[in-house]
């Protein structure tokens, strides 16, 4: 099995009421989750393939950003004595002595009367106090403000055959003008990236420009998705009869990916449980989390509680539930298998999968990746057109639209509208003691982006 493993947990108990007639709150069954997820163990990757992973150690400058003084324009290293008072009427005239490019080691010193050019990001010469930008000089051609510079001995460049020659200056500069200090990005000793960071491309320039080329991550957890039911063909296929296409499998994994996991979409497995077994069986050795939807409510070919509900010994063990929600009332949850991979088994309707992952799921990976488990963001908003109806003891999530802190519900509260899911950016939610929600009245929403 693969060394990508959450640390085990000897329990795997739901407590006293773990079975029965018991109907779990939502809160309830999220508490369960998160206390049998454990963060994955760090490993050591190179630096583009830690991307999106979580740093687990602060990582410390080992030397000063930028290592050196140097240019941040192309121009000419100068001492500010020598172009004070300096204007087009009344230019001050520098030798050129040398050139200077990003990356020599050679540097000309500055002595009195005397320029360098100078490139971006070029060290700065020995008596240089400041950089004048080419634009405030003839770029040693004679005549009025030069655009562009050409280096010592390329075609046309000033100085071609007989060496360096004089620039007028026009504009006078201060002690240290347009000088990248250095160690003024970051100095020695400090902190470049902190632990518990998502490493993102700004971070990983950041690693690279210090040195580093691997880090020690938390890595992204690999969640593997497969969708139930016989009905299910694939997106591009011919339907039949009864049929329709598979759609929740692609959300999932959608979903997995967007809340920075590794997903691997399964293809539809019929309503035969010792398929099922088989194909989840042949996942658990590149899952770290396996998503299923379908097969959990009461129905005579619900595949996922037939297949898992019986699951003894180093099986694992899964548990399937009421909550009092809508939708997603019917949910499972365990860890399968020798390595104990997390099983989330969502029920089949769209909509109920998809606001079961943003619940349970979403939360349940970020832990897996060492992140605090919320990250959605929760907003209180004005519902403009209210809430009619909502069943009394159940939270509602209701799809929505959310603007400048107004929410608009958007479709019924049908699990299959999932024209009114992509339509919606929010999540209404209806507390469990309420049935009804006024026009105008303040609502708690969940922002999905």
């Amino acid at each position: 099995m693969s060394p990508r493993r959450c640390s085990d947990l000897s329990s795997e108990t739901d407590g006293p009421a773990a079975g029965g007639d018991r109907v779990w709150s939502v809160d309830e069954h999220l508490d369960d989750i998160l206390g049998k997820i454990r963060p994955l163990e760090p490993i050591e990757l190179q630096l583009l393939d830690a991307q999106g992973c979580v740093l687990v150690e602060d990582v410390v400058v080992p030397a000063a950003l930028p290592p050196f003084d140097n240019s941040s324009m192309d121009g000419y290293a100068v001492r500010t004595a020598d172009v004070e008072g300096a204007s087009e009427e009344f230019p001050a005239v520098l030798t050129v002595v040398g050139d200077i490019a990003a990356g020599s080691a050679e540097l000309p010193a500055v002595g009195p009367g005397e320029a360098v050019r100078i490139m971006t990001g070029a060290p700065l010469p020995p008596g240089a106090e400041a950089v004048v930008p080419v634009e405030w000089t003839d770029g040693e051609r004679g005549g009025g403000p030069a655009t562009t510079m050409a280096a010592a001995g390329s075609e046309g460049s000033p100085g071609e055959d007989e060496g360096f020659g004089e620039v007028r200056v026009h504009r006078p500069v201060t002690a240290r003008a347009h000088i990248r200090d250095r160690g003024s990005d970051v100095a020695a000793g400090e902190i470049a990236v902190r632990a518990g960071t998502v490493l993102g491309p700004a971070q990983l320039g950041l690693l690279a420009a210090i040195g580093r080329a691997t880090v020690t991550v938390r890595p992204r957890p690999r969640v593997v998705v497969l969708s139930t039911g016989s009905e299910l063909v694939p997106p591009g296929e011919p339907l039949g009869e009864g049929r329709i296409h598979d759609s929740n499998s692609f959300m999932l994994t959608a979903c997995a990916r967007d809340a920075g996991a590794l997903a691997y979409r399964v293809g539809a497995v019929d309503d035969d449980p010792v398929v099922f077994r088989a194909a989840l069986e042949d996942q658990l050795v590149r899952a770290d989390a396996v998503v299923t939807s379908g097969g959990v409510s009461v129905g005579a070919y619900d595949v996922v509680k037939e297949a898992l509900a019986g699951l003894t010994g180093e099986e694992g063990r899964v548990s399937f539930r009421r909550l009092a929600m809508q939708p997603g009332k019917p949910q499972g949850f365990g860890r399968v298998g020798p390595d104990r991979v997390p099983l989330f088994a969502l029920p089949g309707n769209p909509v109920s999968s998809y606001v079961s992952f943003e619940l349970f799921v979403r939360p349940a990976l970020r832990a897996l990746m060492g992140l605090p488990p919320a990250d959605r963001e929760t907003v209180r908003a004005v519902c403009v057109d209210g809430v009619k109806s909502s069943p009394a003891g159940k939270r509602q999530f209701l799809r929505g639209r959310y603007a400048d802190g107004e929410v608009t519900p958007v479709g019924g509260a049908g699990s299959h509208l999932v024209k009114a899911l992509a339509d919606a950016d929010a999540l209404i939610v209806v507390p469990e003691d309420t049935t009804s929600v006024d026009p105008g009245a303040e609502v708690e929403v969940v922002l999905l982006g």
